[in-house]
C-alpha cells in the first residue's frame, strides 16, 4: 500500500496550541494507529518543536488526506504549513512495507 509523508511546520502560537490539543491528538492517533507507519515531532538545534513528520499508509493521497485532515493538530491550527508527498522506500526496513 502506498505511503504518504506529511511534513508539517508549526505556526505562531503552536506551543500553546499543542498544549491545548495534545491529549485529544494522542487519543485520536491511538484510534487511527493502523494508518500510521510513523509520526513524531521535528526539532530545531535547540530541541524546540518546529513541526511534525507523519507517514500515513493509504490507498491513495485522497484517503491519506482524509485521515490526516481530522487530526486535532490540524483542526486546532497547530501547523501553519503542510506538504504531502508520496514516499517510495527503496532501502531500509520500510522498503517492503
Amino acid at each position: 500500500m502506498p505511503l504518504f509523508c506529511f511534513y508539517c511546520r508549526d505556526g505562531e502560537d503552536s506551543e500553546h496550541l499543542r498544549a491545548i490539543h495534545k491529549e485529544a491528538q494522542r487519543e485520536w492517533m491511538k484510534e487511527h494507529d493502523a494508518n500510521y507507519l510513523t509520526a513524531g515531532p521535528l526539532l530545531n538545534a535547540k530541541g524546540a518543536f518546529v513541526g511534525s513528520l507523519l507517514v500515513i499508509e493509504a490507498e491513495d493521497e485522497a484517503a491519506a488526506r482524509a485521515t490526516f485532515n481530522e487530526d486535532p493538530y490540524v483542526t486546532g491550527g497547530v501547523w501553519q504549513s503542510i506538504r504531502v508527498d508520496r514516499f517510495e522506500p527503496v532501502k531500509g526496513r520500510w522498503k517492503d512495507v
